[in-house]
């Protein structure tokens, strides 16, 4: 599972969260995430090596809470 935007660093996307910008999910392959609850993400995006990964709180289709 991936954010949409590319994030290089969990800080990154701790920063874009708590800034409130809108931060979405997706699947690549089949699948997709869940609107509510609980989502685990990856980054940076493949082909790089993934270099951090985060627990995700989802509402309503959005990031709120990064762990």
């Amino acid at each position: 599972m991936y954010t949409v935007r590319d994030y290089k660093t969990k800080k990154e996307l701790k920063e874009a969260v708590a800034k409130g910008e809108k931060v979405t999910l997706y699947a690549p392959g089949m699948g997709k995430p869940k609107d509510n609850g609980i989502e685990y993400v990856e980054g940076p995006h493949y082909p790089k090596p993934h270099t951090w990964y985060a627990k995700v709180t989802m509402k309503d289709g959005v990031v709120i809470k990064v762990q």
